[in-house]
């Protein structure tokens, strides 16, 4: 079995809770309260910059300039993306901006961040996989369960598309790739890590649609 299918098999319960929860169901019906989809869409956009930021740091650990022009690519690419989607829903649905952090998305970013500056190379990439590997796997749930005329339809094929797929296979290689030569105890971390981004996806889902404060 490849490592990544292990990480993957290890939260595929966390993984159900998510596409399960009201607000993919929601997002999928195009019924979803627009307030939970501001507070969605602005808490996304704090949390984009600090990933970013994480991919960065983490290429100054790559072990070779390939890994490190790819993980930079998305840092860039990546932000790129998401920030022309923001972009979109911010001017449609003239939702406010805001600089503060809810909780959920401190946890996430600070988690990530923390990740990459103080832990291996290896570890870093378990930290930021979820986001790529559930994020493609949520969006495609959405997109077989999405009614027509859903008004979060540029939100969907966002996550479906091809310039995003071959990122999250991209990532997914550079995982693999790393646990090949990870010992047993930097395995453990990555499984860790790769956990802990898990529950944090579905806490970010969780607290837009409880509309989630301080």
């Amino acid at each position: 079995m490849k490592f990544t299918q292990s990480l993957w098999e290890e939260t595929e319960n966390i993984y159900q809770k998510i596409i399960n929860h009201p607000l993919i169901i929601e997002l999928a019906s195009g019924e979803l309260d627009i307030k939970k989809f501001h507070y969605y869409i602005q808490q996304d956009e704090l949390y984009i910059k600090d990933y970013s930021k994480a991919l960065s740091f983490l290429a100054g650990k790559a072990p070779d300039s390939e890994k490190m022009n790819i993980l930079l690519t998305f840092a860039k690419d990546g932000y790129l993306i998401e920030h022309e989607l923001h972009e979109h829903f911010f001017k449609k649905y003239d939702i406010p901006r805001t600089k503060f952090k809810e909780p959920a998305c401190l946890a996430y970013s600070c988690f990530l961040l923390s990740s990459i500056l103080t832990e291996s190379y290896e570890v870093g990439l378990s930290s930021l996989l979820p986001c790529f590997w559930i994020y493609r796997e949520v969006g495609l749930h959405i997109f077989k369960n999405s009614k027509q005329n859903n008004k979060y339809k540029a939100w969907i094929e966002t996550y479906v598309g091809d310039e995003f797929r071959k990122q999250v296979e991209e990532m997914l290689r550079l995982t693999e790739d790393a646990s090949k030569n990870a010992n047993t105890d930097t395995k453990e971390k990555m499984m860790q890590a790769f956990f802990y981004s898990t529950q944090l996806e579905y806490r970010f889902w969780d607290a837009a649609y409880h509309l989630k404060r301080w």
